[in-house]
């Protein structure tokens, strides 16, 4: 017996809720951490030629936190039983976390090492998650491949700033 039209579209939106306030909450938690310490500790910071103007993360990581709760929901609406869900979401769940833990490391904590030590594992399973998803959903894959190239991006920041500040 399938489920009716409407008990699926309210599955549906429970899931696209839960994808959203997953993602909307490491954001929120991420913001408490970074902008009470952008001035004057982040202004004063010696950053490489690269490092792009302020204003570029706030669209980048709101676009990439929308691509992000897209996945999830992609990946959520899968049947529970399906090979392969359990351990994506896993790895989902295990990269934002770090998502999250890396602002309050480099910022809170004002130290560009601690948040590169929590970006070597962040980008592991980012990358473990598009495997993963790619297994069972290629659209969900590919939503997550911006993340893993904005973050490899950004270690190469947090590199240089470590570097640039001893």
């Amino acid at each position: 017996m399938t489920a009716s039209p409407s008990r699926s579209l309210r599955r549906d939106a429970g899931y696209a809720i839960l994808a959203l306030a997953a993602v909307v909450l490491v954001s929120v938690l991420g913001q408490i951490a970074t902008f009470p310490n952008l001035t004057p500790w982040y202004a004063s910071l010696n950053k490489p030629s690269f490092n792009p103007p302020n204003w570029v993360f706030g669209p980048v990581w709101t676009t990439l936190y929308l691509l992000m709760a897209f996945a999830l929901w992609r990946v959520l609406r899968l049947p529970p039983d399906r090979p392969g869900r359990r351990a994506a979401l896993a790895y989902f769940f295990a990269q934002l976390a770090l998502n999250a833990a890396w602002s309050w490391l480099f910022f809170w904590a004002h130290s560009p090492l601690l948040g590169l030590v929590d970006l070597v594992p962040q980008l592991v399973m980012i990358a473990a998650t598009v495997v993963s998803f790619a297994r069972i959903d290629k659209i969900a894959a590919w939503c997550l491949v911006p993340l893993f190239a904005w973050v490899s991006y950004a270690s190469l920041l947090n590199v240089a700033v470590w570097r640039l500040n001893g």
